[in-house]
């Protein structure tokens, strides 16, 4: 946008020397606008590139756009990947948001200290199978484990799978890795334990085919809506008026009432500021 990018000219671009310049980069290329969550992809993107030590090339952006003058400022375009290695000051970044509503923002994001003693920068934590082995365990009162499957009997067998399979690992680890990098099949249960002895035994019986508190049922829904509060005298009547539809739809609500209530439903929705207008008020409060 050339007004975002003459702003940044403007405010950051200036006092600079031309082998440090403000790098500007978009999440926008990626995935489009995020509308209500403009921003949030923003932070998550810098965020990780502090992660990391390095800052992402910008898609699509290869050729810098005419309507901006980009001689006024050091900033360039990520055209390219580049290095961002921690430095003696601490590494910092501004996320623009514009939301689709109007709502503009800049937030100043800066990479959180060191830990002492930490060898490499730009490495947000170790990574090594030693390190991940040596982790404390997580403890948690109760750890989900997902089961899903195309069919009711891959359910069970899934589970004897995952049964024969768990021994050893964390059950937090098996918790995550079932839930968020397996597909969520149509067929499912959901089976819950404490400790690992106790998820075992659960999964036991699901492979055994029996039936598990958290397996999913399928069957009637009901709904139930509570009293808010917002409904008013003469609500809907416009509606009935010009929308067949809507009317044809309330005339079979209102018949469903009709010998429940005292006088019709319609009338106490469409009564008018007349001396009946209270007692209709105080029937609509009844909901």
């Amino acid at each position: 946008d050339p007004i975002e990018a003459q702003a940044l000219l403007a405010t950051y671009g200036q006092e600079r020397t031309g082998d440090r310049p403000l790098w500007l980069g978009s999440v926008k290329s990626n995935l489009g606008h995020t509308q209500a969550a403009a921003g949030v992809a923003g932070v998550i993107k810098m965020v990780a590139a502090m992660q990391h030590g390095r800052l992402p090339k910008t898609l699509h952006a290869e050729t810098p756009s005419s309507h901006v003058d980009w001689s006024s400022g050091e900033v360039e375009l990520l055209t390219e990947p580049r290095e961002w290695p921690c430095g003696e000051r601490p590494r910092r970044a501004g996320v623009s948001a514009f939301g689709v509503s109007g709502t503009n923002a800049h937030a100043i994001i800066e990479e959180a200290p060191l830990p002492e003693g930490r060898a490499e920068a730009g490495q947000a934590a170790q990574t090594d199978e030693a390190a991940d082995a040596a982790a404390p365990e997580v403890h948690l009162p109760l750890v989900p484990w997902v089961v899903s499957a195309k069919t009711a009997s891959g359910v069970a067998a899934q589970a004897g799978r995952l049964l024969a399979a768990v021994d050893g690992h964390r059950t937090v680890d098996v918790g995550l890795s079932l839930g968020a990098t397996r597909t969520g099949l149509e067929h499912r249960a959901i089976v819950l334990g404490g400790d690992a002895e106790e998820l075992r035994t659960q999964l036991a019986a699901l492979a055994a085919g029996e039936r598990v508190p958290g397996m999913a049922r399928t069957g009637l829904t009901g709904f139930v809506f509570a009293g808010q509060g917002g409904q008013r005298l003469g609500m809907g009547r416009e509606l009935a008026a010009v929308f067949p539809v809507f009317a044809a739809a309330l005339d079979e609500v209102c018949a469903g009432f009709d010998g429940l209530l005292d006088r019709s439903l319609r009338e106490v929705m469409f009564a008018d500021a007349d001396a009946d207008a209270d007692a209709a008020a105080e029937a609509l409060g009844l909901t």
